[in-house]
């Protein structure tokens, strides 16, 4: 992993921290826990799922308590099972207790939506080796990072980043530009070409007209709107390897087999971030010595 993905994960545990802390810290550990009190305790799968987000966890737990002693005993991307420990840490119960929730949340979200990748792509796979699952921009604001590092964990792979390392031509970008030109996706691919030649050029279409232009035009992706499979493989022919395809819109569990056979070689799900269910786990404190 990068540098700079660790510390975006220290900046947002420490704000996540922060945030739970309030001005007051933690009132219920402080009145009830002693200072001098350590504890060991395990992150805990409450159901079968793929693991994501246990980078996180361990920078909650070292922020609280530097001399902390963690063991990892699963890693990211991994299959986990009910009732199976993926973190143990020994080290102040106070600190252990602040960190809990961070911890938790993090670990349970990003689990969720490695979970829900790794699925898609088993679906996809069935029908088509070559299509490979891609995310979106529908992150949670400020966690898109992490968010696409789970999808990463669950066997998906990154769309762009965000709105400024890949020219994405969409259909508002069309309706404006069809105010001036009467060859907008031309005319759009010839401008962003020529503006941001080392960029990846991706152009959103919705009829088969529009897919005609966009390879013809030397468009590097061209993004098959809500498009039926009917649809879709009749655009794979006319595109005929000039540019990769994507499959977008109307993607679920049960139509992404459908999508693949068509031979796109990408099928982007808004639902891998936007509509994962965070998968259950829990913090439990199986020994203390004072």
């Amino acid at each position: 992993m990068k540098s700079n993905f660790f510390k975006e994960v220290r900046h947002l545990v420490r704000e996540a921290l922060r945030e739970d802390l309030g001005l007051c810290g933690d009132v219920t550990s402080l009145a009830t826990v002693s200072a001098r009190s350590r504890s060991l305790a395990r992150l805990v799968a409450k159901e079968d799922g793929v693991l994501c987000g246990v980078t996180v966890a361990v920078e909650a737990f070292r922020r609280m308590d530097r001399n902390s002693r963690i063991k990892v005993c699963v890693r990211d991307g991994a299959r986990v099972r009910r009732g199976q420990t993926v973190l143990e840490v020994k080290g102040c119960t106070r600190g252990i207790l602040v960190a809990e929730r961070v911890a938790l949340n993090f670990v349970q979200r990003l689990s969720g939506i490695a979970t829900l990748t790794r699925a898609f792509v088993k679906k996809s796979q069935i029908s088509n080796l070559k299509s490979q699952i891609l995310d979106t921009r529908k992150t949670t604001p400020l966690l898109r990072t992490l968010e696409k590092y789970a999808v990463t964990c669950g066997g998906g792979r990154n769309h762009r980043s965000g709105l400024h390392d890949m020219v994405l031509i969409k259909d508002n970008h069309l309706a404006a530009l069809a105010t001036t030109t009467r060859h907008p996706v031309r005319d759009a691919v010839r401008r962003a070409r020529a503006m941001w030649p080392r960029l990846v050029i991706e152009v959103e279409c919705d009829t088969l007209d529009q897919v005609r232009e966009a390879a013809e035009s030397g468009a590097c992706i061209i993004l098959l709107d809500n498009m039926t499979p009917a649809q879709l493989r009749r655009a794979v022919r006319i595109v005929d390897g000039r540019a990769k395809t994507e499959a977008s819109g109307g993607v679920n569990l049960k139509t992404v087999a459908a999508i693949a056979r068509t031979g796109v070689d990408f099928i982007s799900v808004g639902a891998l971030t936007h509509s994962a269910r965070a998968l259950d786990f829990s913090l439990e404190i199986v020994h203390e010595s004072r």
